[in-house]
């Protein structure tokens, strides 16, 4: 049975998705299979991955509302992770989930059918606390938690932790923290170097080494449709990522 990972922080602009989308490729290159699921209605991953939102027949907001199964939803990729896409219909999944009993645990019985088919499963979530984050984190195993090297991660990061102990306390007693994974990061600064010190004196938050440094590749990227793996092959953060997915491979 293949390992749920959700990847989260409830701050946008940490590099979530971009941190998804590199390490599933580059853990499809180590040899694993790899599933993506997008479950942020901003659909950013689709969008990345090359796949257009607005023209999706199926997302996963159909397996949340019941009309689809979840297999006849993901998209395979030859050579590549396969996706579970999103749209931003998925923000009425969220709305219609809140009405219903047992709404933390929609995701975690639908990857039931898919479990077996990869070693492993990283989601993607959205930029908030709510009721699609709560599904990630008690559908998953683990969580990574990406996080910018700027002051204010300190406080998203606090707040994150106190909702995986509130996780483990009602929908998912097992749940473990994988790590963070520090993005963006300038070495120059003062600041990076205090906030990469802080996280693990403050939170007890293991940081995954290496930090992955700002790159122009890396933003670029999304907007061709590729990871920073196949767009920047040779950057100083592709290589980084690389060398985190390869610890998180020995993990796993």
């Amino acid at each position: 049975m293949g390992v749920v990972i959700a990847v989260a922080n409830q701050k946008g602009g940490v590099a979530k998705t971009t941190t998804v989308h590199t390490l599933a490729e580059a853990l499809t290159d180590l040899g694993r299979n790899v599933l993506m699921v997008d479950l942020d209605p901003q659909a950013c991953l689709t969008y990345a991955t090359g796949s257009d939102p607005d023209s999706l027949e199926h997302t996963i907001h159909d397996v949340f509302m019941g009309r689809d199964a979840i297999r006849d939803v993901v998209i395979a990729r030859d050579d590549a992770p396969d996706l579970l896409p999103s749209s931003i219909d998925l923000a009425g999944s969220e709305i219609h989930l809140l009405t219903k009993t047992g709404r933390e645990f929609v995701l975690k019985r639908a990857l039931k059918d898919l479990r077996d088919a990869y070693d492993i499963v990283l989601i993607d979530c959205g930029p908030s606390l709510g009721i699609l984050t709560v599904n990630a984190l008690t559908a998953a195993d683990r969580v990574l938690i990406p996080f910018q090297t700027e002051t204010l991660s300190d406080r998203g990061v606090g707040q994150l932790l106190e909702t995986i102990d509130d996780v483990r306390n009602y929908t998912n007693e097992d749940l473990t923290i994988l790590g963070g994974v520090a993005t963006m990061y300038d070495a120059r600064t003062n600041l990076g170097k205090r906030v990469l010190a802080q996280m693990e004196e403050l939170h007890g938050l293991t940081v995954i080494e290496p930090p992955i440094p700002r790159s122009v590749r890396v933003a670029e990227a999304p907007g061709e449709g590729l990871s920073v793996l196949q767009h920047g092959r040779r950057s100083k953060a592709a290589a980084a990522y690389r060398e985190v997915a390869e610890q998180l491979a020995e993990q796993l």
